[in-house]
């Protein structure tokens, strides 16, 4: 019985494991592989589709438009506070709002995950919704010079409520794909790079347009919130929750003896603490550099365009390359676009930067979901483990744009924040590289002690 048992977990486990993989597929070569095992349970059979699975997908879609691509879209915010609506405060200070809120999506995760792996999946989704709502027609109230309110609204509120819709819109999905998951997920990612077209281009004719700030803030708050009950409705669970819940604290454990994620996480928090400097300080970077304000209020737009772009072609990408490997190469190129930020000096230098940059950024977006459940041996703990992993690497983007405007000073002397920025992404690139290796050595001693 117990090598009859072996014989099985060979035919089923590591076929749906190494899928995702490049790497990992070719290490099924010579495995001995069982036909005759017993029949799937209808739990066990993903149904990789259907009309339940796929409006589940765009409501995912949706709360990605509405949750991510909003926060991505704050260096429309912070070139009109600069400018108009905060002008006693700093960059420094002003871009601790954005920071702040990227900060807490990812934090939040940590509670939204083990809530999403008890069960709550719709509790926390509608809370979610109802706040991100909430935040944003409280920010339209906010006066001009009213720092604290806006950091509130916007910094704290929206922060908690996209960290709640975040993990469970996308760990859903895992609920319906298992062959299909990386292609989904990569499709419900490119919703906050579409929100990250559409809000830039809506707030900058608002709020820099005859409407004004309270009215646009306003009309911002009456789509997101039309689209996110749409996104309520479409959803739904498939499985039940486990038993037993995930213990966070023996997730965490696990974690630290799970060497590629630990440098999965390392990573991250390099990463991101340079990942979010384009998105806050590209539009007012073209600004100051003498460049066309109309066309610059359209910077992020080209940028994000680009990002869509990333994260559709990822999905097919990631096939032929493995999602590790795709991430590697993401990351080093951003770095290097962000370094290359220190040459920015013409429309046509705005042009290139932002297409290039969106497009590996949308990319990096795109794998965070189906690198995480690649590394993750139990589907149950997903959720655990995305909370554990964006709480920690969060602290990056906690910190980054921040020390970014510190550097850039009242006179924004530009090279100094674009070099420290290029050079800690460049470091979190570095990580996932290592990351990359030892999951890969990993799949090869595995693949040794089963053949």
């Amino acid at each position: 019985m117990a090598s009859e048992s072996s014989t099985r977990t060979v035919s089923t486990e590591p076929r749906v494991a190494f899928e995702e993989d490049k790497e990992g597929s070719e290490t099924l070569e010579g495995c001995p592989v069982v036909e005759d095992s017993d029949p799937p349970t209808p739990l066990d059979e993903f149904p990789e589709g259907g009309l339940t699975a796929w409006t589940t997908a765009f409501g995912s879609f949706i709360i990605q438009f509405c949750g991510f691509g909003y926060t991505t879209s704050f260096g429309v915010y912070q070139d009109f506070y600069v400018q108009n609506y905060l002008v006693n405060e700093t960059s420094s200070a002003i871009s601790w709002i954005g920071s702040f809120n990227t900060f807490l999506v990812t934090a939040v995760c940590l509670v939204s995950g083990s809530l999403y792996d008890r069960g709550y999946f719709y509790h926390v989704i509608i809370a979610g919704s109802i706040l991100q709502s909430f935040s944003i027609f409280m920010l339209s109230l906010t006066k001009p010079g009213q720092y604290y309110q806006i950091f509130l609204a916007q910094g704290v509120c929206s922060g908690i409520a996209t960290g709640l819709m975040y993990i469970p819109s996308m760990a859903v999905i895992s609920h319906h794909f298992r062959r299909k998951r990386t292609l989904v997920m990569t499709f419900a990612a490119t919703g906050s790079s579409l929100g990250a077209i559409v809000h830039p281009i809506m707030l900058n004719n608002l709020l820099n347009g005859p409407v004004g700030f309270a009215n646009g803030v306003r009309a911002s708050a009456g789509l997101v919130s039309g689209l996110l009950l749409i996104a309520c409705l479409c959803m739904r669970t498939r499985l039940d929750p486990p038993k037993i819940p995930v213990n966070y604290l023996a997730a965490a454990k696990r974690c630290i003896r799970d060497p590629p994620l630990m440098f999965m996480i390392a990573g991250g928090f390099f990463f991101q603490a340079g990942f979010y400097y384009p998105l806050f300080f590209f539009q007012l970077d073209s600004i100051k550099h003498g460049i066309n304000i109309t066309f610059s209020f359209y910077s992020l737009v080209i940028l994000n365009t680009s990002n869509c772009v990333g994260r559709v072609m990822s999905g097919f990408i990631a096939g032929f390359t493995g999602v590790p490997n795709l991430t590697v190469v993401a990351t080093i190129a951003c770095s290097v676009v962000i370094l290359g930020m220190i040459g920015l000096n013409s429309l046509g230098s705005v042009v290139a930067l932002g297409i290039f940059y969106g497009y590996f950024a949308g990319v990096y977006i795109a794998m965070l979901a189906p690198l995480m459940a690649l590394l993750t041996p139990d589907i149950s703990e997903l959720g655990a483990r995305m909370g554990v992993c964006f709480f920690i690497s969060g602290f990056g983007s906690l910190i980054g744009a921040p020390i970014a405007g510190a550097l850039l000073t009242s006179n924004y002397i530009w090279w100094i924040p674009d070099l420290f920025a290029g050079m800690i992404a460049l470091a979190g690139g570095i990580m996932y590289g290592i990351m990359r290796f030892l999951y890969v050595r990993r799949q090869m001693k595995g693949k040794a002690s089963k053949c």
